[in-house]
Protein backbone atom coordinates (compact mmCIF):
# COMPACT_ATOMS: atom_id res chain seq x y z
CA UNK A 1 0.00 0.00 0.00
CA UNK A 2 1.26 3.25 -0.92
CA UNK A 3 0.46 6.82 1.04
CA UNK A 4 -1.88 7.32 -1.81
CA UNK A 5 -4.18 4.54 -1.03
CA UNK A 6 -7.52 5.82 -0.11
CA UNK A 7 -8.02 3.18 2.59
CA UNK A 8 -4.88 4.69 4.47
CA UNK A 9 -5.73 8.63 3.97
CA UNK A 10 -8.78 8.05 5.58
CA UNK A 11 -7.59 5.80 8.44
CA UNK A 12 -5.17 8.64 9.26
CA UNK A 13 -7.52 11.12 9.00
CA UNK A 14 -9.80 9.59 11.82
CA UNK A 15 -6.46 8.37 13.73
CA UNK A 16 -5.58 12.33 14.15
CA UNK A 17 -8.94 12.80 16.02
CA UNK A 18 -8.06 12.42 19.29
CA UNK A 19 -11.91 10.47 20.42
CA UNK A 20 -10.56 8.93 24.11
CA UNK A 21 -13.85 7.50 24.78
CA UNK A 22 -16.91 8.38 24.73
CA UNK A 23 -15.84 11.68 22.78
CA UNK A 24 -15.74 11.63 18.80
CA UNK A 25 -14.20 14.68 17.64
CA UNK A 26 -15.35 14.65 14.93
CA UNK A 27 -14.67 11.33 13.42
CA UNK A 28 -18.53 10.17 12.43
CA UNK A 29 -18.42 14.06 10.65
CA UNK A 30 -15.67 12.21 8.37
CA UNK A 31 -18.11 9.30 8.22
CA UNK A 32 -21.11 10.98 7.51
CA UNK A 33 -19.70 13.58 4.70
CA UNK A 34 -18.23 10.37 2.48
CA UNK A 35 -21.65 8.50 3.26
CA UNK A 36 -23.74 11.35 2.09
CA UNK A 37 -21.90 11.96 -0.86
CA UNK A 38 -22.81 8.31 -2.22
CA UNK A 39 -26.52 8.76 -1.64
CA UNK A 40 -26.89 7.53 1.74
CA UNK A 41 -29.45 8.55 4.23
CA UNK A 42 -27.91 9.84 7.84
CA UNK A 43 -29.94 9.56 10.85
CA UNK A 44 -27.83 11.10 13.70
CA UNK A 45 -28.86 9.38 17.38
CA UNK A 46 -26.66 11.12 20.02
CA UNK A 47 -27.82 9.88 23.75
CA UNK A 48 -26.38 12.13 26.67
CA UNK A 49 -22.45 12.62 25.71
CA UNK A 50 -22.43 9.69 23.30
CA UNK A 51 -22.64 10.28 19.26
CA UNK A 52 -24.24 7.50 17.36
CA UNK A 53 -25.07 7.49 14.15
CA UNK A 54 -27.50 4.76 11.55
CA UNK A 55 -26.90 5.24 8.14
CA UNK A 56 -28.56 3.44 4.95
CA UNK A 57 -29.00 3.34 1.58
CA UNK A 58 -31.53 1.74 -0.47
CA UNK A 59 -35.30 1.53 0.19
CA UNK A 60 -36.42 -2.24 0.51
CA UNK A 61 -35.26 -5.68 0.67
CA UNK A 62 -32.39 -7.26 3.51
CA UNK A 63 -29.82 -5.35 5.20
CA UNK A 64 -26.21 -6.00 4.94
CA UNK A 65 -24.90 -3.31 8.11
CA UNK A 66 -21.48 -2.36 8.93
CA UNK A 67 -21.26 -1.69 12.29
CA UNK A 68 -18.25 0.01 14.37
CA UNK A 69 -17.17 2.43 17.05
CA UNK A 70 -14.70 5.64 16.46
CA UNK A 71 -13.87 5.49 20.23
CA UNK A 72 -10.74 4.64 21.53
CA UNK A 73 -8.88 3.81 24.52
CA UNK A 74 -6.42 6.25 26.40
CA UNK A 75 -2.91 6.34 25.23
CA UNK A 76 -1.51 5.76 28.44
CA UNK A 77 1.88 8.27 28.72
CA UNK A 78 2.66 9.94 25.65
CA UNK A 79 6.37 9.46 26.37
CA UNK A 80 6.80 5.73 26.33
CA UNK A 81 5.34 5.92 22.34
CA UNK A 82 7.37 5.75 19.54
CA UNK A 83 5.51 8.58 17.75
CA UNK A 84 2.69 10.61 19.41
CA UNK A 85 -0.45 8.63 19.26
CA UNK A 86 -2.89 10.99 17.58
CA UNK A 87 -0.16 11.88 14.78
CA UNK A 88 -0.87 8.87 12.35
CA UNK A 89 2.91 7.71 10.98
CA UNK A 90 4.01 5.15 8.48
CA UNK A 91 6.57 3.29 9.24
CA UNK A 92 8.07 -0.14 7.98
CA UNK A 93 4.85 -0.57 6.19
CA UNK A 94 2.49 -0.19 9.18
CA UNK A 95 0.49 2.60 10.24
CA UNK A 96 1.10 3.33 13.97
CA UNK A 97 -1.53 5.38 16.01
CA UNK A 98 -4.33 4.95 18.55
CA UNK A 99 -7.30 3.19 16.96
CA UNK A 100 -4.88 2.29 14.37
CA UNK A 101 -6.00 -1.57 14.98
CA UNK A 102 -9.20 -1.11 17.00
CA UNK A 103 -10.85 -0.11 15.29
CA UNK A 104 -10.41 3.06 12.60
CA UNK A 105 -8.58 1.22 10.41
CA UNK A 106 -11.65 -1.23 9.97
CA UNK A 107 -13.79 1.95 9.76
CA UNK A 108 -11.95 3.52 7.01
CA UNK A 109 -11.92 0.17 5.03
CA UNK A 110 -15.93 -0.35 5.59
CA UNK A 111 -16.43 3.60 3.88
CA UNK A 112 -13.82 2.92 1.43
CA UNK A 113 -15.29 -0.65 0.49
CA UNK A 114 -18.88 1.14 0.18
CA UNK A 115 -17.82 3.83 -2.31
CA UNK A 116 -16.00 0.76 -4.51
CA UNK A 117 -19.16 -1.07 -4.11
CA UNK A 118 -21.49 2.13 -4.83
CA UNK A 119 -19.71 3.15 -8.17
CA UNK A 120 -20.41 0.00 -9.92
CA UNK A 121 -24.26 -1.15 -7.89
CA UNK A 122 -26.04 2.38 -7.11
CA UNK A 123 -29.12 0.75 -8.03
CA UNK A 124 -28.37 -2.19 -5.96
CA UNK A 125 -31.01 -5.21 -4.61
CA UNK A 126 -31.27 -4.84 -0.99
CA UNK A 127 -29.86 -2.27 1.57
CA UNK A 128 -26.72 -1.31 2.73
CA UNK A 129 -26.61 0.05 6.07
CA UNK A 130 -23.92 1.84 8.90
CA UNK A 131 -24.10 1.58 12.72
CA UNK A 132 -21.61 3.82 14.43
CA UNK A 133 -21.17 4.61 18.16
CA UNK A 134 -18.34 6.18 20.19
CA UNK A 135 -19.54 4.56 23.26
CA UNK A 136 -17.91 0.81 22.85
CA UNK A 137 -14.54 1.39 24.75
CA UNK A 138 -16.64 2.87 27.63
CA UNK A 139 -19.61 2.26 29.96
CA UNK A 140 -21.39 1.08 26.59
CA UNK A 141 -24.91 2.17 28.24
CA UNK A 142 -25.55 5.16 25.17
CA UNK A 143 -23.98 3.28 22.24
CA UNK A 144 -25.25 0.70 20.15
CA UNK A 145 -27.44 -0.80 22.60
CA UNK A 146 -29.56 2.44 22.36
CA UNK A 147 -29.24 2.50 18.57
CA UNK A 148 -30.73 -1.26 18.66
CA UNK A 149 -33.58 0.03 20.54
CA UNK A 150 -34.90 2.58 18.23
CA UNK A 151 -33.88 0.21 14.89
CA UNK A 152 -36.38 -1.84 16.51
CA UNK A 153 -39.25 0.40 16.79
CA UNK A 154 -38.26 1.67 12.83
CA UNK A 155 -38.32 -2.52 12.11
CA UNK A 156 -35.37 -1.96 10.87
CA UNK A 157 -33.84 -5.25 11.45
CA UNK A 158 -30.37 -6.09 9.29
CA UNK A 159 -30.13 -9.82 8.19
CA UNK A 160 -26.01 -9.32 8.06
CA UNK A 161 -24.01 -7.37 10.26
CA UNK A 162 -19.87 -7.19 10.22
CA UNK A 163 -18.44 -5.72 13.61
CA UNK A 164 -14.87 -4.19 12.67
CA UNK A 165 -13.46 -5.56 15.79
CA UNK A 166 -9.58 -6.45 15.33
CA UNK A 167 -10.36 -10.17 14.96
CA UNK A 168 -7.58 -11.58 13.29
CA UNK A 169 -4.51 -13.29 15.34
CA UNK A 170 -1.62 -13.82 13.63
CA UNK A 171 -2.39 -12.88 9.73
CA UNK A 172 -5.33 -10.65 8.40
CA UNK A 173 -8.45 -12.85 7.89
CA UNK A 174 -7.16 -15.66 9.80
CA UNK A 175 -9.91 -15.82 12.29
CA UNK A 176 -13.40 -14.83 12.19
CA UNK A 177 -15.24 -14.27 15.25
CA UNK A 178 -18.72 -15.42 15.16
CA UNK A 179 -20.07 -15.93 18.50
CA UNK A 180 -18.99 -14.11 22.09
CA UNK A 181 -19.21 -16.22 25.59
CA UNK A 182 -21.42 -13.95 27.99
CA UNK A 183 -20.36 -11.80 30.35
CA UNK A 184 -21.66 -11.76 34.45
CA UNK A 185 -19.88 -10.08 37.17
CA UNK A 186 -21.08 -9.95 40.97
CA UNK A 187 -19.88 -7.92 43.76
CA UNK A 188 -20.15 -9.98 46.99
CA UNK A 189 -20.40 -8.75 50.35
CA UNK A 190 -20.11 -10.83 53.11
CA UNK A 191 -20.63 -9.44 56.61
CA UNK A 192 -18.71 -10.82 59.88
CA UNK A 193 -17.90 -9.00 63.22
CA UNK A 194 -15.22 -6.32 63.42
CA UNK A 195 -13.13 -7.01 66.56
CA UNK A 196 -9.42 -6.79 68.34
CA UNK A 197 -7.43 -10.06 67.14
CA UNK A 198 -6.78 -10.81 69.93
CA UNK A 199 -10.08 -11.54 71.31
CA UNK A 200 -11.09 -13.82 68.31
CA UNK A 201 -13.99 -14.92 70.35
CA UNK A 202 -15.75 -11.97 70.09
CA UNK A 203 -15.55 -11.41 66.38
CA UNK A 204 -16.09 -13.11 63.44
CA UNK A 205 -13.39 -13.02 60.81
CA UNK A 206 -15.44 -12.85 56.79
CA UNK A 207 -12.08 -13.25 55.51
CA UNK A 208 -12.29 -16.87 57.49
CA UNK A 209 -15.67 -17.37 56.58
CA UNK A 210 -15.98 -17.05 53.28
CA UNK A 211 -12.52 -19.33 52.32
CA UNK A 212 -14.47 -22.73 52.42
CA UNK A 213 -17.02 -21.08 49.90
CA UNK A 214 -14.40 -19.35 47.89
CA UNK A 215 -12.77 -22.35 47.03
CA UNK A 216 -16.10 -24.01 46.04
CA UNK A 217 -16.63 -21.43 43.62
CA UNK A 218 -13.33 -21.65 42.34
CA UNK A 219 -13.20 -25.62 42.24
CA UNK A 220 -17.06 -25.90 41.18
CA UNK A 221 -17.40 -27.31 37.01
CA UNK A 222 -20.03 -24.84 35.34
CA UNK A 223 -20.07 -26.71 32.24
CA UNK A 224 -17.90 -28.54 30.22
CA UNK A 225 -18.53 -26.23 26.61
CA UNK A 226 -19.58 -27.60 23.07
CA UNK A 227 -18.38 -27.00 19.65
CA UNK A 228 -18.33 -23.56 19.76
CA UNK A 229 -17.54 -22.13 23.69
CA UNK A 230 -14.99 -23.32 25.84
CA UNK A 231 -15.71 -24.45 29.69
CA UNK A 232 -17.24 -21.55 31.21
CA UNK A 233 -15.19 -19.59 33.09
CA UNK A 234 -15.24 -18.30 36.74
CA UNK A 235 -12.44 -15.58 37.84
CA UNK A 236 -12.16 -13.48 41.18
CA UNK A 237 -10.79 -10.26 39.94
CA UNK A 238 -10.55 -8.74 43.42
CA UNK A 239 -10.93 -9.18 47.36
CA UNK A 240 -11.09 -6.78 49.63
CA UNK A 241 -11.25 -6.16 53.20
CA UNK A 242 -9.88 -4.42 56.86
CA UNK A 243 -9.01 -0.65 57.82
CA UNK A 244 -5.29 -1.41 57.29
CA UNK A 245 -4.43 -2.22 60.57
CA UNK A 246 -2.99 -5.55 61.60
CA UNK A 247 -4.72 -5.81 64.77
CA UNK A 248 -8.38 -5.34 63.50
CA UNK A 249 -10.48 -8.09 62.47
CA UNK A 250 -12.24 -7.01 59.15
CA UNK A 251 -16.10 -6.78 59.57
CA UNK A 252 -16.83 -7.42 56.50
CA UNK A 253 -14.90 -8.25 53.03
CA UNK A 254 -16.00 -7.25 49.49
CA UNK A 255 -15.19 -9.93 46.58
CA UNK A 256 -15.36 -8.93 42.75
CA UNK A 257 -15.71 -11.97 40.25
CA UNK A 258 -16.86 -12.62 36.86
CA UNK A 259 -18.33 -15.57 34.14
CA UNK A 260 -17.31 -15.84 31.15
CA UNK A 261 -19.55 -18.11 30.00
CA UNK A 262 -21.27 -20.40 27.47
CA UNK A 263 -24.66 -21.19 25.74
CA UNK A 264 -24.56 -24.57 27.85
CA UNK A 265 -25.98 -22.32 31.39
CA UNK A 266 -27.87 -19.16 31.52
CA UNK A 267 -26.99 -16.01 33.69
CA UNK A 268 -29.86 -17.07 36.04
CA UNK A 269 -28.48 -20.62 36.46
CA UNK A 270 -25.32 -19.36 37.28
CA UNK A 271 -26.82 -16.76 39.98
CA UNK A 272 -28.68 -19.96 41.53
CA UNK A 273 -25.77 -22.09 41.57
CA UNK A 274 -23.56 -19.18 43.18
CA UNK A 275 -25.92 -18.93 46.07
CA UNK A 276 -26.89 -22.25 46.50
CA UNK A 277 -22.90 -22.65 47.20
CA UNK A 278 -22.87 -19.62 49.80
CA UNK A 279 -25.77 -20.79 51.33
CA UNK A 280 -24.42 -24.07 52.18
CA UNK A 281 -22.05 -22.26 54.22
CA UNK A 282 -24.14 -20.69 56.03
CA UNK A 283 -22.57 -16.82 55.19
CA UNK A 284 -24.88 -13.36 55.81
CA UNK A 285 -24.36 -11.46 52.43
CA UNK A 286 -25.53 -9.07 49.42
CA UNK A 287 -24.68 -10.03 45.86
CA UNK A 288 -24.96 -7.39 43.20
CA UNK A 289 -24.73 -8.93 39.82
CA UNK A 290 -24.20 -7.51 36.09
CA UNK A 291 -24.84 -8.96 33.30
CA UNK A 292 -22.94 -7.16 30.21
CA UNK A 293 -24.33 -9.62 27.41
CA UNK A 294 -25.78 -12.84 26.72
CA UNK A 295 -23.80 -15.88 24.95
CA UNK A 296 -24.66 -15.43 20.90
CA UNK A 297 -23.54 -17.70 18.46
CA UNK A 298 -24.05 -17.07 14.53
CA UNK A 299 -23.85 -20.75 13.15
CA UNK A 300 -22.55 -21.65 9.48
CA UNK A 301 -25.03 -19.99 7.03
CA UNK A 302 -25.50 -17.04 4.19
CA UNK A 303 -22.61 -14.46 6.34
CA UNK A 304 -19.91 -17.01 7.79
CA UNK A 305 -19.46 -18.95 4.17
CA UNK A 306 -20.01 -15.74 2.42
CA UNK A 307 -17.09 -14.24 4.34
CA UNK A 308 -14.61 -17.49 4.20
CA UNK A 309 -14.90 -17.55 0.50
CA UNK A 310 -14.04 -13.63 0.31
CA UNK A 311 -11.44 -14.22 2.67
CA UNK A 312 -10.37 -17.26 0.87
CA UNK A 313 -10.06 -15.36 -2.27
CA UNK A 314 -8.06 -12.62 -0.87
CA UNK A 315 -5.65 -14.31 0.99
CA UNK A 316 -5.62 -18.07 -0.24
CA UNK A 317 -5.86 -19.08 3.35
CA UNK A 318 -9.26 -20.47 5.16
CA UNK A 319 -10.02 -18.94 8.51
CA UNK A 320 -10.79 -20.22 11.92
CA UNK A 321 -14.65 -19.79 13.37
CA UNK A 322 -13.76 -18.48 16.96
CA UNK A 323 -15.97 -17.28 20.00
CA UNK A 324 -13.13 -16.50 22.02
CA UNK A 325 -11.80 -13.23 23.43
CA UNK A 326 -13.98 -10.38 25.30
CA UNK A 327 -17.07 -8.68 24.39
CA UNK A 328 -18.24 -6.20 21.72
CA UNK A 329 -21.18 -4.44 20.40
CA UNK A 330 -22.43 -7.73 18.57
CA UNK A 331 -23.70 -8.56 21.82
CA UNK A 332 -26.37 -6.06 21.18
CA UNK A 333 -26.89 -6.71 17.95
CA UNK A 334 -27.25 -10.07 17.88
CA UNK A 335 -30.42 -10.53 19.82
CA UNK A 336 -32.46 -9.43 17.00
CA UNK A 337 -31.76 -12.18 15.14
CA UNK A 338 -28.96 -10.43 12.64
CA UNK A 339 -26.33 -12.90 11.51
CA UNK A 340 -23.14 -11.03 13.27
CA UNK A 341 -19.55 -11.45 12.94
CA UNK A 342 -16.74 -9.64 13.75
CA UNK A 343 -14.05 -9.46 11.21
CA UNK A 344 -10.94 -7.00 11.10
CA UNK A 345 -7.22 -6.31 11.62
CA UNK A 346 -4.83 -8.32 13.71
CA UNK A 347 -5.08 -7.49 17.40
CA UNK A 348 -1.15 -8.05 18.53
CA UNK A 349 -0.95 -4.50 19.45
CA UNK A 350 -4.88 -3.26 20.43
CA UNK A 351 -4.53 -0.85 24.26
CA UNK A 352 -1.07 -1.24 23.62
CA UNK A 353 1.29 1.56 23.25
CA UNK A 354 2.62 1.65 19.48
CA UNK A 355 -1.03 0.52 18.16
CA UNK A 356 -0.16 -0.12 14.36
CA UNK A 357 -1.56 -1.93 11.33
CA UNK A 358 0.08 -3.19 8.41
CA UNK A 359 -0.65 -0.77 6.06
CA UNK A 360 -1.12 -3.30 2.81
CA UNK A 361 -3.68 -4.99 5.25
CA UNK A 362 -5.68 -1.79 5.41
CA UNK A 363 -6.26 -2.15 1.66
CA UNK A 364 -6.91 -6.21 1.37
CA UNK A 365 -9.30 -5.78 4.40
CA UNK A 366 -11.12 -3.33 2.36
CA UNK A 367 -11.10 -5.78 -0.66
CA UNK A 368 -12.81 -8.65 1.48
CA UNK A 369 -15.71 -6.36 2.84
CA UNK A 370 -16.64 -4.88 -0.86
CA UNK A 371 -16.87 -8.79 -2.29
CA UNK A 372 -18.85 -9.44 0.99
CA UNK A 373 -21.53 -6.87 0.22
CA UNK A 374 -21.23 -7.69 -3.49
CA UNK A 375 -21.98 -11.30 -2.98
CA UNK A 376 -24.84 -10.73 -0.30
CA UNK A 377 -26.56 -8.06 -1.95
CA UNK A 378 -26.34 -8.66 -5.87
Amino acid sequence: MDSNSTTLQLAMALIERPSVTPEDMGCQQVMIDRLENCGFSVTRLPFSDVNNFWAIHGHSGPIFCFAGHTDVVPPGTIDDWSHPPFKPTIRDGHLYGRGSADMKGSLAAMIVATEQFLSDNQDHPGRLAFLITSDEEGEAKNGTVRVVDWLKKQDMIPRWCIVGEPSSSAALGDTIKNGRRGSLSCRLSISGIQGHVAYPHLADNPIHLSAPALNDLIEENWDNGNDFFPPTSFQISNINAGTGANNVIPGSLDVLFNFRFSTEVTDEDLRMRVKTILDKHNLSYHAEWHLSGQPFLTPIGELVDTTIKCITDATDQKPTLSTAGGTSDARFIAPMGTQVIELGPINKTIHRVDENVSTVDLDTLTEIYQNIVNKLLC
